[in-house]
């Protein structure tokens, strides 16, 4: 027998007793609560296709169809009657999405300048923004379903009571918190603020069902909400 033969039979050998011991090894060292965790994968896949199932229907990209699947009772079920805590909430953004702060930008460019955060700031201070109209629309009707309003803005703690003020001035009422930045937020950038602010939401019992904004900052990072809404603004970018 050739030494090149010799060679090939001792490779398979000990590739053949290597992958023995991998094989053995894995049996042994399968964990002892396996049917547990095979129970949640299943409760995990239950719930994917259930919200799969929901969300399809909701659009209306799964029909005609007469009843829900079987294993979609308990979900089905728990969506329908869990709002019953209080926590469901809606997030809205408050400039370019509650507030327009059109009067502003129109008289420096558009967005054409490079913004100054020490006129924009007097800007604010003035309490004259006006409503955008489709969101305070969205925003009584968000009210009305029983859901719990928080507004979550990059603007200054110290500007709170103006904004308290502007807001109300102009039709917006009956939120339950109104969070802005304070001085340790200041150098973080919207995207992580934001997404802190939500974290907290989260650990709170909420559950962040809706979100309104013009960023998307405003919008992604951690703990997004169910359903998010991007409004148009081509004048500023705030990462």
């Amino acid at each position: 027998m050739s030494f090149f033969r010799r060679m090939v039979i001792f490779l398979s050998l000990v590739s053949f007793a290597l992958s023995q011991e991998t094989f053995n090894s894995k049996i042994v060292e399968y964990p002892e609560n396996s049917e547990t965790q095979l129970k949640e994968c299943l409760v995990e896949d239950v719930q994917l296709h259930c919200t799969s199932w929901r969300f399809a229907v909701e659009a209306n990209n799964l029909s005609p169809w007469k009843r829900i699947p079987e294993d979609c009772t308990d979900y089905v079920k728990d969506y329908m009657t869990g709002r019953e805590t209080g926590k469901d909430v809606w997030i809205f953004d408050v400039d370019e999405t509650l507030l327009s702060n059109l009067p502003y930008y129109a008289a420096h460019g558009y967005g054409l300048e490079i913004f100054d955060s020490i006129k924009f700031d007097e800007w604010v201070e003035k309490g004259m923004a006006p409503a955008i109209e489709s969101s305070l629309k969205l925003y009584e009707e968000v009210l009305n379903l029983g859901f719990k309003v928080i507004l979550l803005t990059g603007r200054s703690e110290r500007h709170r009571n103006i904004t308290m003020e502007n807001l109300i001035k102009v039709g917006f009422h009956d939120w339950d918190k109104l969070i802005l930045r304070s001085s340790e937020d200041h150098k973080k950038t919207a995207l992580t603020y934001k997404s802190q602010k939500r974290n907290e939401m989260n650990e709170e019992g909420y559950r962040i069902l809706g979100n309104s904004g013009d960023q998307w900052s405003d919008l992604l990072g951690s703990s997004i909400s169910d359903r998010s809404f991007k409004l148009p603004n081509p004048m500023y970018y705030i990462p």
